[in-house]
């Protein structure tokens, strides 16, 4: 059996630390064998203690064999909700600590060394799943925002300090906004990537622990952190460095953060994953400020639906959502202020699925934009890979769920158009010149960039389901097409002719001759054919 050694420096505070030894005591270990080596700086003493009671546990129900050294003196770090502040004492402290655990692997003869930062929490398969790349230096990956309201990134990077996200922090900056989206977009994708540089949660094989690897400062390179010169001179000896994106860890890196960690260790828990009935998934809030429950979800394709209701218990909720919850993973509902049992069937055909529900005292949609970005933003909440946003009287044809995984993993596919049938019965929709949606694809599903800079288009009225930006990344079109229901009966056609003509009635934002084509006595139908 393998023999593995984790190894950290930690100075942490309790309510971090707590987090960070219950995700390495969760950790899978079937097929190895692990050890500890732990440098404990700890300036508060419950730390200390909660260290020690770790060790001794490991010791007596897994045999573990532990090294704990403890800092000979504290240099100061101060870190606060803006920011991490390091001195070049303090990091070449760490450096010259990281070589120490090195070089005891080396000695012991592990046969790999998992070096990972103390307020860095792990899924259960995550050290596994590092192991079983077989690459000689790999990181799981992990997302932070490194600075209060800007977007959160990976701590790997592709060339010199950290390109290319370098220049300011954003997507948007210099010639490297294009790459730095391209980036991003392919370490949302599970799998393992070839970097050049990384840190705080990385595997080192025995096979890169013989070389000469070391943290310490390069003296000819103004580089800053220690990550920097480790990976530099990995570079340089012929070894690749890899990134695993397939577990993503989380990173505690402010006090804040600390609410999510607790939902991450819930949601990447398997007997929490078993239990998806229970009502912790679900949240049910008055109104939009009180903010839904995040569900972190675990590395793999996840499909989200995000969908606007209102008073939709006497139309086609049901028959939609029974369709939808085949293959969702999750379901953002915004209730735009029903006044019926519209929620109550929400609950009962999601029941069993992870559900954000939020129910608006007041209806929004006389401004769709403001009801849309409302919809976007709880759903761009939950970090979702996938996002499915259909109105709650449309639904896909059969074939949609045996063609759906091949959709969510095909690579550099970043949205879908699909055509969508306006039903004007139940089993025919209407074709003419005033009716002909069929005719153009429009995009119902989306692989959520983190990051990338969406826009919305500012009108009140037909504004659009997703950011209107979205075209600029790359995206298909699918035959699989979209059955809308919303006109397929008499009397919701006369409501939403009367809505129109109340909300756009001089049809700034519409076409004033479609408007009036609702009310036709003889349209075109077409037989529908499943």
């Amino acid at each position: 059996m393998k023999r593995i050694l984790i190894g950290s420096p930690i100075r942490q505070k309790p309510s971090v630390l707590r987090y960070f030894l219950a995700s390495l005591e969760r950790l899978a270990k079937s097929s190895f064998a692990v050890d500890y080596y732990f440098i404990d700086d700890n300036d508060d003493e419950l730390s200390s203690q909660l260290l020690n009671e770790f060790i001794t546990k490991q010791q007596e129900s897994a045999g573990s064999q532990t090294i704990i050294e403890r800092s000979d003196s504290i240099t100061p770090y101060a870190r606060d909700e803006f920011t991490h502040y390091w001195s070049n004492d303090l990091i070449d402290k760490i450096a010259g600590w990281k070589d120490h655990i090195i070089a005891t692997a080396r000695e012991k003869r592990y046969d790999g060394l998992f070096l990972i930062d103390s307020d860095v929490i792990l899924q259960r398969g995550t050290l596994e799943s590092l192991i079983s790349s077989e690459k000689e230096i790999i990181c799981a990956i992990f997302w932070t925002q490194w600075q209060p309201g800007t977007m959160e990134l990976p701590q790997v990077w592709l060339k010199d300090t950290y390109w290319p996200f370098q220049s300011d922090g954003t997507m948007n900056a210099g010639d490297g906004a294009e790459a730095a989206v391209r980036f991003v977009m392919k370490l949302r994708i599970p799998g393992v990537y070839e970097v050049g540089g990384l840190g705080a949660c990385t595997y080192i094989d025995q096979k890169a622990i013989d070389q000469p690897i070391s943290f310490r400062m390069i003296p000819n390179l103004s580089l800053w952190g220690e990550d920097r010169h480790f990976c530099v001179r990995a570079a340089a000896l012929g070894i690749g460095l890899h990134v695993d994106t397939r577990h993503p860890a989380f990173h505690i890196y402010r006090e804040s953060d600390l609410v999510r960690a607790k939902l991450f260790m819930e949601s990447t828990d398997e007997r929490a994953n078993v239990a998806t009935n229970e009502a912790a998934q679900v949240k049910d809030v008055a109104s939009p400020a009180a903010g839904p429950m995040i569900i972190v979800p675990e590395a793999g394709p996840k499909l989200t639906l995000s969908m606007i209701v209102k008073n939709e218990g006497d139309r086609f909720l049901k028959e939609v959502l029974a369709h939808h919850r085949e293959y969702i993973d999750h379901a953002v509902i915004i209730d735009d202020g029903s006044t019926d049992h519209t929620g109550d069937i929400v609950h009962e055909y999601l029941a069993g699925i992870p559900l954000t529900y939020i129910k608006n005292e007041s209806s929004q949609f006389h401004n769709e934009v403001k009801l849309r970005t409302q919809q976007w933003e709880e759903t761009i909440r939950l970090r979702p890979q996938w996002i499915l946003n259909m109105d709650a009287d449309e639904y896909f044809e059969d074939k949609f769920k045996l063609a759906l995984p091949i959709l969510l993993n095909e690579p550099n596919t970043y949205a879908y158009m699909f055509r969508l049938y306006d039903f004007w019965s139940e089993d025919h929709y209407r074709e003419d010149n005033f009716w002909n949606a069929h005719a153009v694809y429009r995009p119902f599903l989306l692989n959520y960039v983190e990051g990338y800079p969406y826009e919305w288009k500012q009108t009140p009225q037909h504004c659009g389901r997703f950011p209107q930006n979205i075209y600029s990344l790359e995206h298909k079109t699918s035959d699989l097409r979209v059955k809308h229901l919303g006109w397929a009966r008499e009397q919701d056609r006369l409501h939403k002719y009367e809505r129109y003509k109340q909300l756009d009635p001089n049809a700034i934002y519409g076409w004033r001759e479609q408007y009036e084509s609702i009310l036709d006595e003889s349209p075109n139908l077409v037989k529908w054919i499943e």
